[in-house]
């Protein structure tokens, strides 16, 4: 089974994907590792503000990657914000059986109420050295084009509009779907 969790920045899609790992041992993929990983050893000349060309160029190794995973029959949780709305379109139906997809989404209020907190969970799990791009119009801008995405194509998005804890608000709803899908 492969979950696709993306949203976006600040949204806490690793820190979902690293709660996984922990409490139900699925490995993830984190998108941002493989971008750095391929920008910092020179196998790519763009950089990691080049988020369009970034996402096309990520995503045929990303795709074919789930393709491996399926076909393994290996849990995977892939995250971040590269994958492609249309990302349904690159896989048969044989292969979008397996796949889940989860958009992280912050509601306009959350943002305006909880910035301050949002902007100090930022390095949870990752080491962010700098930060000081985004800003809360950024977050909200984002937000807003993933909700509007998410609606336009039909995408099932988690609404962060109250309490933000992992734990309780964002894993249970996904594992608890995933395990009546399993059943």
């Amino acid at each position: 089974m492969i979950l696709l969790i993306t949203g976006a920045s600040h949204t806490g899609k690793t820190v979902l994907a690293q709660r996984i790992l922990e409490k139900y041992h699925f490995s993830y993929l984190s998108i941002d590792l493989l971008k750095m990983g391929l920008i910092r050893s020179g196998y790519t000349d763009l950089r990691p503000e080049d988020d369009e060309m970034l996402q096309s160029y990520l995503w045929p190794i990303i795709r074919e990657m789930i393709k491996t995973a399926i076909e393994n029959q290996q849990n995977l949780v892939v995250e971040g914000g590269y994958i492609p709305f249309g990302w349904e379109e690159s896989f048969s139906a044989e292969y979008l059986k397996d796949i889940h997809y989860y958009c992280l989404v912050m509601s306009r209020e959350y943002i305006e109420n909880h910035f301050t907190d949002i902007k100090s969970h930022a390095c949870e799990i990752e080491k962010r050295i700098d930060d000081s791009w985004c800003t809360k119009q950024f977050v909200l801008e984002e937000n807003a084009y993933y909700l509007d995405m998410c609606q336009k194509y039909r995408y099932p998005y988690i609404l962060i509009d109250e309490n933000y804890q992992v734990d309780e608000i964002i894993l249970l709803p996904i594992i608890k779907k995933l395990f009546y899908n399993l059943s």
